[in-house]
């Protein structure tokens, strides 16, 4: 059956703008090589990461939705988007072998007048350089002349709803101003306020830059964390402060490492190294040491050894309120208290199973049972369904990494 739209990757990209364009009434497959997510969301079961609802996915349904593990379906649709995966390789640039399957999945079967899109996060020129030759090769087709292509930068923020897929703007740039132009046409039905970039390269570049400015800033904060540590300073006190100037600042908060999906990109081609990207991703990169240290210290104040202490780890998402754990430093704060030889526990009311080293943590039922049993509880996430004044009564040492409870209730990072 034909459809309007191919969403090809059902992840944390693809599955936001399949819903978006299935409320907008566009007729809707969705397309991945890995037959569990398809089989899960056919089945109405709703993603591990929690980004969308049992209830919402049954409404994509209801609204035309096919997930599918079929190529073939891509050759009957106006629109495509690649929405896959691309991690950060060791050489610290994006895996492309996703899009690249991708695309030789779709160029075996593009028809002429298909508009293309690109959303996953890749290096600047990967349009023009990798998926267009691909395109061309596998269809015959020549980009800008038989078909359009352009590259949107990925916008999401899990969980807000301020900000979702509709009251976002995008930001397009295609190969030609008629390539701009189709693709400002599609994402015009699912979003307010459509951006037109110069080219792909300009567009792939904003995201880079998206990217990179939150992970700056906030090392910046983290390195502020320690420093007022150091000096017996309250940071977050500091930043309540600073927050009110009207111009030039932005607040981030410090945390016990960087999660999330948009992975810092400090290499740009060869030779390109963006040193201050770079020195960010070190300083991110050692908060979760930092937090161990922090524990060490405090358990060390108390009279009692990091060896057999119990410790209790409170959210283990990357965001609050979600179940997606992408990047979460919890994982490594984990391994590191059990290398020292703790008894880790955790709870989080969105994680019925959570995993160090595949081996099983053992999950708290009572939270207040367990923080007054506990040595020292550490809270890594913020949920909302925590009783933080409560939570501060009933701990017997409480290390507060996100800086939420009662001043003077816990101690802070």
């Amino acid at each position: 059956m034909p459809a309007d739209l191919a969403v090809i990757g059902l992840g944390h990209l693809g599955l936001p703008l399949a819903q978006a364009a299935t409320a907008a009434g566009i007729d809707t497959i969705g397309y991945d090589t890995d037959p569990r997510p398809v089989a899960e969301l056919a089945a109405g079961r709703p993603p591990v990461d929690g980004s969308l609802t049992a209830s919402e996915i049954r409404r994509m349904l209801s609204g035309g939705f096919r997930p599918t593990t079929n190529p073939t379906e891509l050759g009957r649709v106006r629109t495509a988007v690649i929405c896959t995966p691309t991690p950060l390789g060791a050489d610290r640039t994006p895996d492309l072998s996703a899009v690249a399957e991708a695309a030789r999945a779709l160029a075996a079967r593009l028809r002429p007048n298909t508009t293309v899109l690109l959303e996953s996060p890749v290096h600047p020129g990967t349009t023009e350089d990798v998926l267009r030759p691909l395109l061309e090769e596998g269809s015959g087709l020549r980009a800008g002349r038989d078909f359009h292509l352009a590259y949107s930068p990925g916008r999401l923020d899990p969980g807000n709803r301020a900000h979702d897929f509709a009251h976002t703007p995008r930001v397009i740039g295609g190969l030609t101003p008629a390539c701009t132009e189709s693709a400002a046409a599609f994402y015009g039905r699912l979003t307010d306020k459509v951006v037109r970039a110069r080219g792909t390269r300009e567009a792939e570049t904003v995201k880079v830059l998206e990217t990179n400015f939150r992970h700056v800033n906030i090392a910046l904060v983290n390195e502020m964390a320690v420093l007022c540590h150091d000096l017996g300073v309250d940071l977050w006190d500091v930043i309540r402060c600073a927050e009110t100037k009207p111009f030039g600042f932005q607040a981030f908060r410090p945390g016990p490492g960087v999660g999330g999906h948009g992975l810092p990109v400090d290499t740009i081609g060869p030779h390109r190294p963006l040193r201050l990207v770079e020195l960010a991703g070190q300083v991110n990169e050692r908060m979760p040491q930092y937090v161990i240290q922090r524990c060490a210290t405090l358990l060390n104040e108390h009279g009692k050894s990091a060896r057999g202490a119990r410790v209790l780890l409170l959210g283990v998402t990357y965001k609050p309120d979600l179940a997606d754990q992408e990047g979460s430093p919890a994982a490594e704060i984990g391994r590191r208290l059990m290398d020292m030889g703790a008894v880790v526990s955790y709870h989080d009311p969105y994680v019925a199973d959570w995993r160090v080293r595949d081996l099983p943590v053992p999950r708290a039922d009572s939270l207040y049972e367990a923080a007054a049993a506990a040595d020292l509880t550490v809270l890594l996430q913020h949920h909302r369904t925590y009783d933080l004044q409560g939570l501060a009564v009933k701990a017997q040492l409480l290390l507060d990494t996100r800086g939420v409870t009662p001043a003077g209730a816990a101690h802070r990072l």
